[in-house]
This record gives C-alpha cells, structure tokens and sequence, in this order.
C-alpha cells in the first residue's frame, strides 16, 4: 500500500463535510504525487462526480490546454476527452453538475479555477519519489516524456500560484 493510500481519509471528509454542499475539490500537485489515487478514494467515499485532466491534457505538451479547460469543466460538467492512442481529439465527455465534484491533475489550480471551488489541496512529495512512483504507474509510456512534462509543472505552477492557492497541502509520509 502506498502512503497516498495510507493518508487518513476521515479528516478530509470531515473538511468536505463542513463546507457548502454540494462542493467542487480541485487536487493537484506534480507528477506521481498521489493526486489520482488520493482523488479516487475521496470520489468512491462521498459520490462525488470525478474528472482526471489525464483525459483531457491534448497530449504531452497539454498541461496548459487541460488547465484552461478546468474552469468549463466546473461550470458545466462537459469536456472532450484526448485519444492518447490515436493523438487526437476524442469523444465528448460530461459528468452531472448537480452534486459534488472532484477535478484531480497537474494545472487543475490556477487564478482562472480557483474561485469556482470551495477546496483545493496540493499534494507535496519529493521529486525522486515522485519520479519512481510515475514511472512504476506509467513504465516506458512516460518515461521519454518525464522531462518534458516536468518543466511545464514547473513554469505552470510557478506562474499561477497553484501551490499558494490551495487552502490545504498534503505530504504523504515517503514509504
């Protein structure tokens, strides 16, 4: 089990509890964080609607394109999904926007998307770790791509704030 799956869900839903109902979770941080997993599990434990930026970044040079995209995504539950095999544009894609959501991925705190969430939680963890976590999920898929993903993290979340703007941030204790 990994420490992401570790993390004490019962204080973050005590959080999400407190909160206007429903409510809108954005949770980001860099690659292999723990983002997917951590946003999977709130998900499966509250009904909430979840929504991976991994189906809608347009490639590997899309972070800022699936960032632009959160604010419609919250708004009106509606994106069109990237066809990573065919490198494309995919099929249409929406989730009901009459309960609580989850938007989970790198970019999905900026200015733009901030204001339209009731939460936003950074996942923190060190880069190494964060590094063999990724490659251990994804393999030889992503790692010629690691790099070149990594520096748009890096200038995206420098340029928005995103780490700033959240009002909670989580570290996983290293396993």
């Amino acid at each position: 089990m990994s420490a992401v799956d570790e993390v004490d869900l019962a204080p973050l839903l005590a959080r999400l509890a407190r909160g206007p109902q429903p409510w809108v979770l954005l949770v980001d941080g860099r690659s292999g964080a723990g983002k997917t997993v951590l946003a999977g599990r709130l998900a499966a434990a509250t009904g909430a609607g979840l929504v991976s930026l991994d189906d809608v970044y347009p490639g590997w040079d899309g972070l800022a394109a699936g960032a632009a995209a959160v604010p419609g995504i919250v708004r009106e539950g509606r994106w069109r999904r990237w066809d990573w095999i065919a490198d494309r544009p995919g099929e249409p894609a929406s989730v009901p926007r009459d309960g609580s959501l989850v938007v989970e991925g790198c970019g999905a705190i900026s200015r733009a998307s901030r204001p339209l969430a009731d939460h936003a939680w950074w996942l923190e963890r060190d880069d190494a770790d964060r590094r063999r976590r990724a490659l251990a999920r994804d393999g030889q898929a992503y790692a010629p791509h690691w790099e070149r993903w990594a520096a748009q993290e890096e200038a995206f979340a420098a340029r928005e704030g995103s780490r700033e703007l959240a009002d909670l941030v989580i570290a996983p204790v290293v396993e």
